[in-house]
């Protein structure tokens, strides 16, 4: 298929774009470069520098290059910043996804893959996390997608939009070539690795008195190469899904705390991390631990990786390679 992939210089995406491009699809990256990298765009895949708010372009890119499907990755995507400057995300994560679909529409685009959050769960009623859980989400990112996710179930029934929204838990890891580089960084193992590596100050510990075993907050662990592998297979699933409404939780079904993260961080790299705790963040939930039996069952997705210390490693290697990420 003739892809398009927005977001696709960042970190989940760029990892989708090289299996997109190994499996034998034609893609072009759509990104506006703010959060991407060019250096992490395949070299067999089309880069166009652009927003996704500009549906001028937008449809420019959708004729010229025929696309059939869409990813779509671009975002916002730090939790706590969203409970400061909310208006940024439901602008960026929300209005400009609502172009973006528009468009699509216009064009007669039938296949869309949505990279939608496990913050759409808020606070868990119950653990392991379920697709057909409450949807509350207790903070503003959470809540942009969220938005996203119930206009596109209104284009399924109305339009009979096809559509896949994939809600991962915490993205972690790295492949041989592509890794993390978020500017600012805000997830757990980069910045425990940065800190222990001298690259930052002590790693901040958001919270100890969270009703968890040892107090700090417990996330499912997912490898990005796992990630992308099902957006493969949600892509395939809307050729013949009859409905042409997927909803999957994509997480490995284990939880690890903070606490047992910066240690695990510690053990793989032979140092320990310095760390420093810190007041609670709002919107932070407590627990969040996937239950993936769905997407296993319908689709047959099961995670590569569900050993932490190997998920670190594969992120520690690419930082001993990239020590300044993709700036040369």
């Amino acid at each position: 298929m003739n892809v398009l992939v927005t977001g696709g210089a960042g970190y989940i995406g760029s990892v989708t774009t090289a299996q997109l491009v190994e499996a034998g699809h034609q893609v072009v990256v759509y990104d506006n470069l703010s959060h991407g990298h060019r250096d992490a765009v395949h070299k067999d895949a089309r880069l166009i520098e652009g927003d996704i708010a500009d549906q001028t372009k937008l449809q420019q890119v959708f004729r010229e290059h025929k696309i059939e499907a869409v990813m779509h990755f671009a975002a916002i995507i730090e939790a706590g910043e969203s409970m400061k400057v909310p208006e940024k995300y439901f602008r960026n994560n929300t209005t400009s996804t609502f172009a973006l679909l528009e468009t699509m529409l216009a064009e007669g685009i039938n296949k869309f893959v949505f990279s939608s959050t496990a913050a759409v769960y808020g606070n868990p009623e119950t653990t392991p996390i379920r697709e057909d859980a409450t949807l509350q989400p207790i903070n503003a990112y959470g809540a942009s997608k969220h938005l996203v996710e119930q206009v596109l179930a209104w284009y399924n029934q109305v339009h009979g939009f096809r559509y896949a929204a994939l809600r991962y838990f915490n993205a972690c890891g790295s492949t041989a070539n592509l890794g993390e580089h978020h500017q600012p960084e805000s997830h757990l193992i980069p910045l425990a690795i940065q800190a222990t590596l001298g690259k930052r100050e002590k790693l901040k510990l958001f919270g100890s008195d969270y009703p968890t075993k040892d107090g700090t907050c417990v996330r499912d662990y997912v490898h990005v190469s796992d990630l992308a592998d099902a957006h493969l297979r949600a892509l395939n699933a809307l050729e013949t899904q009859e409905k042409g409404k997927l909803i999957y939780n994509l997480g490995s079904q284990s939880g690890f705390s903070n606490k047992e993260v910066i240690e695990a961080v510690g053990k793989v790299m032979g140092m320990p991390v310095p760390w420093e705790e810190a007041p609670r963040r709002d919107g932070d939930p407590a627990t969040l631990i996937a239950s993936s039996e769905k997407i296993q069952k319908e689709l047959g997705w099961k995670p590569r990786y569900t050993d932490i210390a190997e998920i670190i490693s594969t992120a520690y290697e690419w930082f001993q390679k990239h020590p300044n990420g993709y700036q040369n």
